[in-house]
């Protein structure tokens, strides 16, 4: 996330947009729109989540104006989105965060992993999850819970399974002497820094916010 957030008034519209979307109200914060937005605009979700709360309280006089003008007309609303992307477009794509310290962290979770297709850190975020509920003998593509979330994620059983014998050679307990030569094997390793040694719970907590970006 940005260390300094250079927030600009145009924002606020590019967030109404979606809350105003059907279902009109606050959208889960790993949607696939927030995400999107995210990315675009290079702010971390849980930083727009908390942006569209304060526009479903009307929370300033500068939201309530902004409602009051583009509450009621989404088609204002829409042309104002589309001229404000239009503008930013104009050869102004590389300064436009200029002076502001990113740190592209959340972005390289949403972008898939060199060599292995569609794979994403997300996706082997949920994986990792999913491995923590089950025991390395339902760890084939014959399980249910795996099948299911293949289906969620977009890729074959066999996908999540080759992701799970990756963890296994992460996971201290396992205590694996075989080597893996998956290209999988560092973002897993990544991915286990970060969350194998955490609080399932909270991992869980995380994975079923994770997992409305792929409904």
């Amino acid at each position: 996330m940005s260390k300094n957030i250079k927030w600009s008034d145009d924002y606020w519209l590019l967030l109404m947009q979606i809350y105003l979307q059907k279902p009109v109200g606050i959208k889960p914060m790993y949607s696939r729109k927030m995400v999107n937005l995210s990315l675009e605009l290079h702010i971390a979700p849980n930083v727009l989540f908390a942006r569209m709360c304060q526009i479903a309280n009307l929370e300033t006089p500068r939201i309530e104006h902004i409602w009051e003008t583009y509450g009621n007309n989404p088609r204002k609303l829409s042309r104002a989105v589309k001229l404000w992307r239009e503008m930013r477009g104009y050869g102004t794509a590389n300064a436009f965060f200029e002076g502001v310290e990113v740190n592209e962290t959340f972005e390289r979770d949403f972008r898939p992993i060199a060599g292995k297709g569609s794979m994403t850190p997300v996706m082997l975020i949920l994986i990792l999850d999913l491995y923590f509920r089950l025991t390395p003998a339902t760890m084939v593509i014959e399980t249910p819970e795996i099948q299911e979330l293949a289906r969620l994620i977009k890729v074959t059983p066999l996908g999540v399974v080759d992701a799970m014998d990756v963890f296994q050679h992460c996971d201290p307990y396992l205590n694996r002497k075989d080597v893996t030569f998956s290209p999988l094997l560092l973002p897993c390793t990544e991915v286990w820094r970060r969350f194998g040694n955490a609080n399932t719970e909270e991992l869980a907590s995380y994975a079923a916010q994770l997992k409305e970006y792929f409904k």
